[in-house]
């Protein structure tokens, strides 16, 4: 339950702090004091939108802290333990905003982002707003309703869950339909391209050797002519010879080394070289032998150089990277030949998640039609407890020739009305003022409350159009309500705020300056006035008061 809010600097509010307990509680006050302005701070720590137009003018931040006491709540600990947060009988909840519009979130004083807020804000208070009657128009928030008092959440995540796998499918088989045309001119276009390059079949790192080999065989004339001479001048030649002058020298060395040691080295050193050169002899000797200077080789080498370089042009690459875009373009034809494939699969399992989807969304309607024969009459009970004695409501289903997948499923209800005794069943808006839908909007409030896991239900001035007697009615179930959880109810009726176990009054202070509100808890004597003023308006007299006491003692 909801111990504590404190607020600072928010709306009109400089510092607010109150203390709450279990039972009903209400808050009372007059036209514009600002008895929401709690209610819309507490929806800050909910996970609410907020701007810097919600500070107090003046202030460089807002500042809201909810705190709560969840020794009861297993769905909040067990959300914290999920998402390793303290996890004691207190829970706090932090919102700040600064008067640039940028806001941080905190539980149990460490930061969060804005959804784990709103998703721990479920688990601790459910808030019926004072505009309820008017969303009970709409189809979707109908259906919301009915989910709600259906408890339904299983039911719904297993729809939504098989809805997302068939639109994921859906929407690939779209995208693969659309790009056919286009993939068909393509695959054609590919089909060509890499026929012709399986044909020419390079290899990876081929143009490289074959631009080696070219190069040769188009210089082999010079190599063989140049080879020869330097065997020559090496050790073939008839006349002096390298190899010829490198031994007399080293004969001569022989000779002074046994002079003088210190040639040795000289010697040794030569001797190394006449290996080297002899060695280079062999190798260019055998070179020679294997100098192929074959024509027609010479041919085919310049023909197949030619044609990398005329298809690396024809697909603007260079020469050695034609292979990489042949295995590119191999790669993408087999992508778009299994598109086809795909698509034939796609048909396979389009189906069978369809099938699953209708499976899902069928037993959620069977739920729902059950559910709603029993939430039309609680209803019914209820509003004729609120002076409409003859209404009825009945919640029907629309059917569907070829019903429309949608993450809700497949059911379009409508909540039909009679209002009075031989009047068929109509849509709400067709048959129901203003005073009467507010009537039937408060009956299913309170009776999906009554069926909702969260401790706290705060009621925000949803007695609009309710008046007299049934008013009264209202508080008497408010009241019950709150005997079973906590209850806070925003009221401008005092048949509805005599019934409350404790009342808080909220008002605005004006010093012609600055406007701030406040808001006090009452004691008994205190709340027979403020009952007696809400009952007559300012002029408070023993006749109000009297009327006052009445209330108060039947609350």
């Amino acid at each position: 339950m909801l111990t504590q809010l404190t607020i600072h600097n928010f709306a009109i509010v400089r510092f607010l702090e109150l203390d709450l307990r279990d039972g009903m509680t209400c808050v009372t006050g007059e036209t514009g004091a600002g008895k929401s302005i709690a209610i819309d701070a507490l929806g800050l720590c909910l996970g609410e939108r907020a701007d810097a137009g919600m500070l107090r003018h003046g202030a460089d931040k807002a500042d809201v802290i909810a705190r709560f006491n969840i020794e009861k709540n297993l769905n909040a600990q067990q959300w914290l333990r999920a998402n390793e947060l303290d996890t004691q009988d207190e829970c706090i909840l932090r919102r700040v905003i600064t008067n640039e519009g940028r806001s941080r979130a905190y539980i149990n004083g460490t930061p969060v982002p804005l959804a784990q807020l709103k998703q721990l804000g479920n688990t601790l208070i459910n808030i019926h707003g004072q505009h309820a009657h008017q969303l009970l128009l709409k189809s979707e928030y109908q259906l919301t309703v009915l989910d709600a008092y259906a408890n339904h959440q299983g039911l719904l995540d297993s729809t939504r869950q098989h809805y997302q796998s068939w639109r994921s499918l859906h929407a690939e088989r779209q995208r693969l339909r659309q790009a056919q045309e286009q993939r068909q001119s393509r695959l054609q276009l590919l089909e060509y391209q890499v026929q012709e390059l399986d044909e020419f079949a390079l290899r990876p790192g081929e143009f490289a050797e074959i631009e080696v080999e070219h190069t040769r065989l188009a210089n082999s004339e010079s190599l063989l002519h140049d080879s020869q001479f330097c065997l020559q001048l090496l050790h073939d030649g008839d006349d002096i010879t390298i190899g010829t002058l490198m031994q007399n020298v080293l004969d001569k060395l022989e000779q002074l080394g046994e002079m003088d040691p210190l040639l040795k080295n000289v010697a040794q050193m030569l001797q190394d070289a006449k290996i080297q050169i002899e060695e280079s002899h062999y190798e260019l000797r055998s070179y020679l032998d294997n100098l192929d200077i074959d024509p027609t080789r010479f041919i085919e080498v310049e023909n197949r150089l030619s044609k990398t370089m005329e298809l690396a042009r024809k697909h603007h690459v260079k020469p050695e990277e034609l292979a990489e875009k042949h295995r590119q373009l191999r790669q993408e034809l087999q992508e778009l030949g299994a598109a086809d494939e795909r698509l034939q699969e796609l048909a396979t399992a389009l189906q069978q998640a369809r099938d699953e989807y209708l499976d899902a969304a069928q037993k959620l309607s069977a739920s729902r039609k059950r559910y709603a024969a029993e939430l039309s009459q609680q209803i019914t009970e209820q509003i004729s407890q609120l002076n409409m004695p003859d209404g009825r409501l009945e919640i029907v289903f629309h059917p569907q020739e070829t019903p429309t997948p949608t993450a809700l499923g497949l059911d379009i209800p409508e909540f039909q009305v009679s209002t009075n005794p031989g009047q068929p069943l109509q849509g709400l808006a067709k048959v129901a003022s203003g005073g009467e839908l507010s009537r039937i909007s408060l009956a299913i409030q309170v009776i999906t409350a009554q069926r909702v896991a969260t401790p706290t239900l705060i009621f925000d001035e949803v007695d609009v159009g309710i008046s007299g007697g049934t008013a009264s009615i209202v508080g008497k179930m408010l009241r019950k309500l709150g005997e079973s959880t906590q209850v806070l109810v925003v009221t401008h009726l005092p048949q509805v705020a005599g019934h409350g176990h404790q009342q808080y009054l909220v008002a605005k202070q004006n010093d012609g300056q600055q406007t701030e509100t406040s808001m006090q808890l009452l004691d008994k004597e205190m709340r027979l006035h403020e009952l007696a003023r809400l009952l007559g308006g300012n002029q408070i007299t023993s006749n109000t008061l009297a009327n006052a006491r009445e209330l108060l003692i039947s609350g």
